[in-house]
């Protein structure tokens, strides 16, 4: 008998329904606007097709810059709202703009309100439909655990926060330690049958004791595979949904996590990394060129000292080199003693404040950059006290230096500035991840997510 399965869309699978259907609903509202209405700056035909192709990239790009495809935003009805505004806005306005891939300036200025009407209208609709119905619990993945009792609640913690769609129901011991308290435990003999009621789609196996299960539970996992129900390891479930590696304090283990990316050895990603490097520093420096004249004014008003300092950070292999940036905290910020920076560390003067959240207090690492010390993507470069005091607590930590370190990285985008070693384990999770996965398409996702940033002041 084969359990009642319920709809669950993965990760990924709801970003690639979002833009599918956010374009589809443009192309659909545009068309009824032509209909209805005299409406004739866009139109999708045969000899003009590519302007429907030129929209539909436009629309994606910058949706992804204004988050219109972060499932959290994606899901709260008034912080998408934001991001629609933007997103159409910032859309109508380079569409327009850009008469040699689509459709000439129209005379009647209507035309553009009723084409900025039609993109915005459809994306209300379509996200506040979204909202309603694909982003209820009706599509939530029932899943079991399976694994040592004593760490289950830790794991399934970790897993839930990260995210919340799986509902994990029940849990099968392989050892016969303490019992997780807040969760039921299920016997070996009572499995399939749990699967069949509680309509389980996956079983979630663990394995931090480092002992084999049972015949009897393989057989029973065996039987479950064979009547459809997924059946993954822990660390990939982990990995897969929430874009980082499942590293704890006492890992040593890094063969667990591993191989590298073949990215790091590939010679063509390696020349476009660098030749990336070099023309976004140049044309990063020249921006700062011209910023300057007012950020120095700035300076001599707000911060009262030195413009730009340095300071010692650890490097690809552990080597050591200066870093460059704009001073953003008063002068002898660190008399007593190096510590971690804060959120609203009183060191950060009210221009420091600006530098930091616009992230301009980053640029002059172009310099870095240029001569090879830094890449535009990588891990954060960190000092050489921190190093090895986090190093003490967390064996893996110098695993991060196998690459260059970098302006911007996959953790600086999805966790905010570290203030202790909870916060570095977390990090190192991401930056782990990044250079496990380290891809083409996942820098193009770190330099969009870093526009977001830098547009929404976000940086600390």
């Amino acid at each position: 008998m084969s359990p009642k399965k319920k709809m669950h869309f993965e990760i990924s699978e709801r970003k690639v329904l979002l833009r599918i259907f956010d374009i589809f609903f443009v192309f659909l509202f545009l068309q009824v606007i032509g209909n209805f209405f005299e409406f004739d700056y866009f139109s999708i035909t045969v000899d003009n097709y590519y302007w429907a192709i030129v929209l539909a990239i436009y629309l994606t790009t910058i949706g992804t810059i204004f988050e219109m495809y972060n499932l959290q935003i994606a899901s709260n009805r008034y912080q998408i709202i934001k991001s629609i505004v933007l997103t159409t806005a910032v859309t109508t306005l380079i569409y327009l703009l850009t008469p040699f891939y689509t459709p000439v300036l129209p005379s009647n200025r209507l035309q553009i309100i009723l084409f900025f009407v039609s993109i915005f209208t459809a994306l209300l609709v379509w996200r506040y439909l979204y909202i309603q119905f694909l982003a209820s619990n009706r599509f939530y993945k029932n899943v079991i655990f399976v694994g040592n009792s004593k760490k289950i609640e830790e794991r399934i913690k970790d897993l839930v926060k990260g995210n919340p769609h799986y509902i994990v129901r029940g849990f099968v011991a392989t050892d016969d330690k303490q019992r997780a308290v807040n969760l039921k435990e299920i016997h070996i003999d009572e499995l399939e049958r749990f699967v069949y009621e509680k309509g389980i789609s996956e079983v979630v196996v663990t394995n931090d004791s480092g002992k084999s299960i049972s015949v009897e539970l393989y057989d029973k996992l065996l039987n479950l595979l064979e009547q459809g129900i997924v059946i993954k390891q822990y660390a990939d479930v982990y990995e897969s949904a929430t874009y980082r590696l499942p590293i704890h304090f006492d890992n040593k283990e890094l063969y667990r996590f591993f191989p590298f990316s073949r990215s790091n050895q590939n010679k063509l990603y390696l020349f476009y990394t660098r030749f990336f490097d070099i023309v976004m520093s140049v044309l990063g420096l020249l921006g700062l060129l011209f910023l300057l004249p007012f950020i120095s004014m700035f300076n001599l008003i707000g911060n009262r000292g030195p413009l730009f300092y340095k300071q010692e950070r650890i490097g690809r292999n552990g080597e050591p080199f200066k870093i460059v940036k704009l001073r953003t905290m008063v002068v002898d910020a660190e008399k007593h003693g190096a510590v971690f920076a804060r959120v609203n560390d009183a060191r950060i003067t009210p221009i420091g404040k600006l530098l930091r959240k616009s992230r301009l207090d980053e640029v002059p690492q172009f310099i870095n950059v240029l001569k090879g010390e830094m890449a535009i993507i990588g891990p954060r470069p960190e000092r050489p006290v921190f190093v090895e005091q986090i190093a003490e607590n967390i064996p893996l930590y110098k695993t991060r230096h196998v690459i260059k370190p970098g302006l911007t990285g996959w953790a600086q985008v999805n966790y905010p500035y570290g203030e202790n070693l909870e916060d570095s384990l977390m990090k190192l999770r991401y930056d782990l991840y990044y250079i496990k996965h380290r891809s083409l398409f996942l820098d193009i996702n770190i330099v969009v997510k870093t526009l977001s940033t830098v547009l929404f002041f976000r940086g600390q």
